[in-house]
């Protein structure tokens, strides 16, 4: 670690150092929203329902993908952060050889088990006869073929993070999404290969931004992440751990995948249109979504360094900055959200139906941005310190634990209202029971004192 980075976890202002980690990470996760839209908005110019909905019935999938990346990034990269804190840099290694190639084995067996047993799972998922083609040609994509780089590509972002490097990590998000973007257009339509074109797309883009990470990795003399396997396997400790933290995360990505089945379901016997109309909903809700997960990741280094080197007031200060413009930014995006609710839809497609059903949903869905972003920073503090349970716990509370029994038991107070209603009341629900958990967690955090991990 060079003097820069040094400074940087140790004595830079704590604004300053929270602003110049979680910067570059917010701008990479909108821009990673806004090449996730750019799939549904060239997708729903086609103006068919159908392949919209395609392409929400096969988002549960591709968050499983980015559980397996959170599962070993957020993972390693904490533990990377704390070895490094402790001047550890041969564990630090490991730790990184590890996550990187146990990435890339998950989700190559992932990608090829998933996409043949496609049949089966995809109308788990919702898809019906309307809507399963346009289903398989986009997994073939997204899931078969773009299984290993769009792992790879937010787990190297969260590894070259864990070393102070947020800007770098944030320019090879921003760099693939603006690939998918210029390529959207030009395989949807100008090459006729409309939904299948969106996967492609997304594919290379992912692919671009893997290569990226891997030249600024082997250019870097002093960093400890390498993807050389000679190292491997670590010590059964070192993989344990990394496992464990980032477990909370990769949980959440598999809830929200359950949780998104579940609401597909639910809609599909209302109507395709209601699938599409939630499906761009969510879409534009990322948006302040994206602010709170890119704090929440972009702080873990700082948390993470500053615990595992006992500098527990510059911790808490970190963790109180980060609080503040979470919170403040969330509250401002669900604002921006519910206000514009109907030209947001409107740009997507012209269907009136979808319009109505979208539009309704947008103003539900973002009223639970400001607990969303309470809850996501609650899990990375406890991710940071190395924490195990509590994190799990909360993750999978927040998705599956409370929002499933309320999606089903709504369906039958409110119809298809009720379904969307009962995002925003586990949203609420999630974040209360995170603040029962930390407020005690940060009380007893004392500068002399280590405390006992969960």
């Amino acid at each position: 670690m060079n003097d820069k980075e040094q400074e940087l976890f140790e004595t830079m202002p704590v604004v300053r150092a929270v602003l110049s980690l979680a910067i570059p990470t917010i701008i990479s996760q909108l821009v990673t929203v806004c090449y996730n839209m750019a799939d549904t908005f060239f997708i729903a110019h086609t103006g068919n329902p159908h392949q919209v909905a395609a392409a929400h019935i096969c988002a549960p999938m591709f968050f499983l993908l980015t559980a397996i990346a959170n599962l070993f990034g957020i993972g390693g990269a904490s533990l990377i952060s704390r070895k490094i804190g402790e001047k550890d840099f041969m564990q630090a290694s490991e730790a990184a050889a590890f996550s990187i190639w146990a990435g890339i084995t998950a989700s190559l067996i992932y990608g090829i088990s998933v996409y043949a047993a496609g049949a089966v799972i995809l109308p788990m998922c919702g898809a019906n006869s309307d809507s399963f083609i346009f289903c398989r040609k986009y997994s073939f994509w997204i899931i078969a073929a773009g299984s290993v780089p769009t792992v790879m590509n937010p787990l190297l972002a969260h590894l070259v993070r864990s070393e102070g490097h947020a800007k770098e990590a944030g320019f090879g998000m921003v760099m693939g999404t603006i690939i998918n973007i210029i390529l959207d257009p030009l395989f949807i339509s100008a090459l006729d290969m409309q939904i299948a074109g969106a996967g492609l797309a997304t594919m290379l883009a992912n692919l671009s931004a893997c290569i990226y990470f891997i030249i600024f990795i082997s250019k870097q003399k002093k960093s400890i992440i390498s993807i050389s396997a000679a190292g491997l396997p670590p010590k059964n400790s070192l993989s344990r751990e990394i496992i464990l933290v980032g477990l909370p995360s990769a949980l959440m990505s598999i809830m929200t995948s359950i949780s998104n089945i579940t609401l597909n379901r639910l809609l599909a016997s209302y109507s395709n249109e209601a699938v599409a109309g939630v499906g761009i909903a969510k879409k534009i809700d990322y948006l302040a979504f994206g602010i709170a997960t890119g704090m929440a990741q972009g702080v873990i280094p700082l948390i993470a360094y500053n615990y595992a080197s006992k500098n527990y007031v510059r911790m808490k200060r970190a963790i109180k900055t980060a609080f503040i413009f979470s919170f403040s930014t969330a509250f401002l995006g669900a604002f921006a959200l519910y206000s514009f609710a109907s030209p947001m839809v409107r740009a997507f497609i012209n269907d009136p139906k979808t319009v109505e059903y979208g539009e309704i949903f947008q103003k539900i869905i973002c009223i639970g941005g400001p607990c969303i972003s309470v809850t996501l920073i609650s899990i990375t503090i406890f991710q940071a310190a190395g924490r195990k349970i509590r994190p799990l716990f909360i993750s999978m509370l927040r998705k599956g634990g409370l929002d499933i029994p309320f999606m089903i038991a709504m369906n039958h107070i409110g119809g298809v209202k009720g379904i969307i209603w009962a995002t925003p009341i586990a949203d609420f629900g999630a974040m209360i029971i995170a603040l029962c958990f930390l407020i005690p967690f940060l009380k007893n955090l004392k500068d002399t004192e280590i405390f006992q991990k969960a």
